[in-house]
């Protein structure tokens, strides 16, 4: 089979990351990727903020579980040492689009890696909440920009799961 396609109907979500940091080539390899996802028009609207220092990891997890509601014994990341996150600029009529299809590559590239990884959502909450906007500010981003969505990055602590049936009528040919 085809690696590329191998890879589309391999990779999982992960939820259960060993603490060991990603080597800087691979981080870089999925960023990369993540950067020629298709965008509407050719706008690239998107833009991805790489978190690898734990402080700030650890700020903004606590900031999506607390928009969660979650616990705060909770890790919504899983324990994954790196997050990256997807942002996208709202004045562009493809915004949401463009970063889901930056998702979606970040995602692909790290699994043809060896590396899991999972899609968190409320990165939307948490930009537009003042912790969201300071983080943007110290980064020097200015722009109106909407959280589509947070990729947790690591090597997984176990195995993956296998995948669930796909379901019937999934596909309709015209």
């Amino acid at each position: 089979m085809n690696e590329t396609l191998k890879v589309l109907e391999t990779r999982r979500s992960c939820r259960n990351f060993k603490p060991d940091m990603i080597k800087d080539e691979e981080l870089n390899a999925i960023l990369k990727a993540g950067t020629y996802a298709a965008t509407g028009m050719g706008k690239q609207s998107p833009l991805i903020i790489a978190v690898k220092d734990k402080t700030v990891r650890d700020q903004i997890m606590a900031e999506n579980r607390k928009v969660a509601g979650m616990p705060d014994n909770v890790d919504p990341f899983y324990g994954a040492p790196v997050i990256l996150i997807v942002l996208a600029d709202k004045s562009v009529v493809t915004h949401v689009y463009d970063g889901s299809l930056v998702m979606g590559n970040l995602m692909n590239a790290a699994e043809s890696l060896g590396v899991a990884s999972i899609w968190i959502h409320r990165a939307k909450e948490e930009f537009e909440a003042d912790f969201g906007k300071e983080l943007l500010k110290k980064l020097g981003i200015t722009g109106d920009y909407e959280g589509i969505g947070h990729c947790a990055l690591g090597y997984a602590a176990g195995p993956a799961n296998a995948p669930a049936p796909r379901k019937e009528n999934y596909v309709y040919y015209v």
